[in-house]
Formats: structure tokens, C-alpha cells, sequence
């Protein structure tokens, strides 16, 4: 499936989808992201190399006064071509998309909508409601974790979502927004669970941030809530 919508065009987007992407591919235990996807070392190569590149230019290009030269917007529009045409020549997000290992967050770094959505019923709604949750410290760096609708007496996954999707980060310092990277990512199928960051965590505070849902429809996710944190026992 052609991937042209998926990389941004305006050079401010585009900056920032290369940083976000390439940092994403090179996290992950105990494999690299990148490898658990599918790609080649040397494509990983090649990716950081782009970023950089590019990144390189915009900061000149970001400059108005003394870095906006004709010769800076003409490179920066030759470097997004070889992005391009990088995507184009080896798949690079096709072959993501169809990674049996490909999980709901790589396609939400990558802008790779999720094919199974709309369906025969169409466009679904994005999810608008916030998660309302309740953190408590049980020890052993275990966290107990419990979701609830805006109006709801017990913990409970919406309708709309079939599962309610967390970014959490641990120390001292809280992350800028859920979608910084080093965050960690998961999913849970059950509003009430319990969150396992281990012994060696003890002491250390859990900044984490919430969001409503849906596997089959990854365009549909509510918005992340505000960042909650806790201590850890």
C-alpha cells in the first residue's frame, strides 16, 4: 500500500517525524525496535544518517534572519526527497505495517493508519473522554492501577475502546508529554490491573500518563490525560 501520507511534507513536521521515529527504532529490550520490526542494520543506519542530515539543514532553516538561505531551502528539499524515496525504494513502512511484531504504537510513530479501520460501518468516531484513574503503591515497585469512565462507580473499559493504553517514565524529572522519547508503552485489555516496574524501582517516582483504545481502530484513540505520579514502595 502506498505509503506517500504517511511522511510529513512541511519541513517543521518532517523534522520532527525523523526524531521521533529513529529514536523509537532505536529503543527497546532486549532487541532494538528496528530489529523487531524487520529492518537491516544497515536501513537503521541509513534512517539515523537521514535524521540527522535533515535535522542539520532545519536548524539553519529555522533560523530566519541568517540561516533561510535559497541554498538551505534547496537542500532541505533535496534531503526530504531521499527520505522519501529511501520509504519508496525499500518499503521501510510497508514492511513495518506487516511485521507480525508490529505493535499499535509503532503504527501510531510511524502515522501508519490502522487498514482495518472504517470497516463497513465507516469512519469511527475518535474517542473524546479522558481516563480517570486511581495509582496505589503495593510494594515490590508494583503499582495498582484502575481505570474508570468520566461517570463510572467501578473500574470498566468504555465502550468505544477494548483496552486503555499507558506511557510511563521513572526518577525525578517529569517528561514533557506522552509522546517524548524513552517512554515505555503498553496496553492493557483489563481496566484493573497491576503495573510491574520492579524492585529496583523502589524509592523512585512513576510519572505515567493514560488513554482510551482500540486495537482495531488506532485513528479513534482518546486523548492522553493529564501526567499522574506516584511513589514507589
Amino acid at each position: 500500500m502506498p505509503s506517500t501520507t504517511r511522511i510529513p511534507r512541511s519541513n517543521g513536521d518532517l523534522n520532527t517525524y525523523m526524531i521521533n521515529t529513529n529514536a523509537h527504532l532505536l529503543n527497546g529490550t532486549p532487541d532494538p525496535n528496528w530489529k523487531r520490526v524487520g529492518l537491516l542494520e544497515t536501513e537503521m543506519t541509513q534512517w539515523t544518517t537521514l535524521k540527522t542530515e535533515f535535522s542539520e539543514l532545519y536548524m539553519q532553516y529555522a533560523d530566519k534572519t541568517n540561516g533561510r538561505t535559497k541554498g538551505i531551502m534547496d537542500h532541505l528539499e533535496e534531503k526530504k526527497e531521499e527520505i522519501l524515496d529511501f520509504d519508496r525504494s525499500s518499503h521501510i513502512l510497508d514492511r513495518i505495517a506487516a511485521s507480525p511484531n508490529v505493535t499499535v504504537y509503532d503504527l501510531d510513530v510511524f502515522n501508519i493508519k490502522n487498514q482495518t479501520s472504517g470497516g463497513r460501518g465507516g469512519k469511527v468516531p475518535v474517542i473524546t473522554e479522558n481516563v480517570t484513574v486511581t495509582l496505589s503503591p503495593v510494594g515490590g515497585g508494583m503499582i495498582s492501577v484502575k481505570c474508570y469512565s468520566i461517570s463510572g462507580q467501578r473500574a470498566h473499559i468504555i465502550d468505544e475502546a477494548d483496552c486503555v493504553q499507558y506511557a510511563y517514565t521513572t526518577g525525578d524529572t517529569p517528561p514533557a508529554s506522552a509522546v517524548v522519547a524513552g517512554l515505555v508503552y503498553g496496553l492493557s485489555s483489563k481496566a484493573a490491573f497491576t503495573l510491574s516496574l520492579g524492585p529496583d524501582q523502589a524509592m523512585k517516582i512513576l510519572y505515567i500518563y493514560f488513554r482510551w483504545y482500540n486495537t482495531r481502530h488506532s485513528e479513534a484513540a482518546g486523548p492522553w490525560c493529564p501526567c499522574l505520579n506516584t511513589g514507589i514502595l
